[in-house]
């Protein structure tokens, strides 16, 4: 097989690849490490690269390999994002105002080593993960390798270039405002934000007040549910869903059964009215024909929003103040940054406590569609991803209503808790990728892994490589 065809084969199939011999450890880390040398330089999707240690692990997973070791990820490249704690390594979350390394892994990252996965490098983000973007005065402008002129959004930008211009072949990611689904849409991957609970967030119980959860960005379906299978479970948060009733390979693997879904493009409003292209409408009314003509019945009906745009704005900025609070060095912080802890700690209590209780009930008013459809279909963005520097020079509210108005359709879900996916699905008139994000009512990682894999097989995409490759 060709290297481009084993880099671009996503991490199950890869992993099946080395099980079977036809490809060593060392040659699929080697053959990695090769295209970051060569690729990333246009990118800047990592912040490090371990490529002596990660060949090192290479040949050791060689090793077990012979003595018969069958990890699920044995031998297979990965990526970390640079929010997870890596043992030794600093943690920088996008800048340069921390300095103390890791004392341990991460819970996902020692659930990963233990499936035998091999990091290869940590991939960058914005300052503190607050933006919809990935650049930062710090390590600069990473770029979208559908076109270096776009951003890969954000905040898993890095992980999300890295991944569509087969640098590896999956990445962790984590969202806390849609930062799985904006850069897996925004670089034509697949990507699904877990149900609030289901993977760890140790050494913390949880992140901005439970709006953050982790995560992957890959090439496909299964490459998702493989990697939510190795590192759910072990949370302690409140409200932790069950494990479920079986792998979610498993469910992968199965028809979904004739479904209802809803369809809508009605954004919550926040602290400004939302922009929704027509782009992505006509994205969500192509799932809408192509659901249809799976046999499930399509419908258009919109959610009962509400207010829950001042819920969400509340929570989200007294969740940035309190990160941007925990900075041991707040002075190396871009002005913007700080901007935002300002934004955040202007917040009065009495609001913030309220957006916290009102969660029940937006929850139960905004679920109320799945009381009578099985899945809910919308845009992920207001449109095809954004230029760099979009952003650039703007202050913290400046920039918060912009992005407010551009990304309303993923926090809300990161509100509730509910799981939800960006699917990709073709390309817009500018050639950038296009994509509809699909929610589930809670616990219900299940049935998405299932449709999504349904829509993988009518409408393959893992197959499409950006230019850069």
């Amino acid at each position: 097989m060709a290297a481009d065809e084993i880099a671009f084969a996503g991490a199950a199939r890869q992993a099946e690849m080395v099980r079977g011999g036809e490809v060593s450890p060392t040659e699929l880390v080697g053959l990695h490490l090769e295209r970051i040398e060569r690729l990333d330089p246009q990118l800047n999707s990592f912040r490090v690269v371990f490529a002596e240690k990660a060949m090192l692990e290479a040949e050791q997973a060689e090793a077990r390999i012979k003595g018969g070791d069958e990890r699920p990820l044995l031998g297979v490249p990965i990526a970390i994002k640079d929010e997870v704690d890596v043992v030794g390594e600093i943690n920088t979350h996008g800048t340069d105002a921390f300095t103390e390394p890791a004392r341990a892994d991460s819970e996902v990252v020692r659930r990963l080593r233990e499936a035998g996965a091999i990091i290869v490098g940590l991939t960058l983000l914005p300052e503190l993960a607050i933006c919809g973007f990935t650049e930062s005065a710090t390590y600069g402008v990473t770029r979208n390798p559908w076109n270096p002129q776009r951003t890969p959004a954000g905040s898993s930008g890095g992980s999300a270039a890295a991944v569509a211009a087969g640098l590896v072949p999956i990445a962790s990611a984590g969202d806390g405002a849609g930062s799985i689904r904006l850069p897996a849409s925004s670089c034509g991957l697949f990507g699904i934000k877990p149900q609030r609970g289901r993977v760890s967030n140790a050494p913390a119980l949880e992140h901005w007040n439970g709006l953050a959860v982790q995560g992957c960005v890959s090439r496909s379906v299964l490459d998702s549910a493989l990697w939510l299978d190795v590192i759910s479970g072990g949370s302690k948060e409140q409200g932790a869903p069950p494990p479920p009733e079986r792998p979610f390979v498993e469910s992968a693997k199965t028809a979904p059964g004739k479904l209802r879904v809803a369809t809508s493009t009605l954004a919550p409003r926040a602290v400004a009215p939302p922009i929704v292209g027509d782009a992505v409408k006509g994205a969500v009314a192509d799932a809408a024909a192509l659901l249809s003509s799976l046999g499930h019945d399509v419908s258009r009906h919109d959610p009962d929003w509400g207010r829950v745009g001042d819920n969400i704005t509340a929570r989200f900025l007294r969740g940035v103040a309190e990160t941007v609070a925990e900075v041991p060095q707040p002075e190396r912080l871009e002005r913007r940054t700080r901007g935002f802890g300002r934004l955040g700690g202007l917040l009065p209590d009495a609001i913030f406590e309220r957006a916290q209780k009102g969660r029940e009930e937006d929850a139960r008013r905004i679920n109320a569609i799945f009381d009578d459809h099985d899945v809910l279909v919308t845009p992920v963005m207001g449109g095809t991803a954004l230029p760099v520097r979009r952003w650039e020079g703007r202050g913290a509210l400046y920039t918060v209503l912009g992005m407010s108005r551009f990304y309303p359709f993923c926090v809300p879900w990161n509100h509730l808790g509910n799981p939800a996916m960006s699917i990709p699905l073709g390309f817009a008139e500018d050639g950038m990728p296009l994509a509809v994000q699909i929610i589930g009512r809670p616990e219900s990682e299940p049935l998405l892994f299932s449709l999504a894999a349904q829509i993988e097989s009518t409408r393959p995409w893992a197959d499409n490589r950006p230019p850069i490759s």
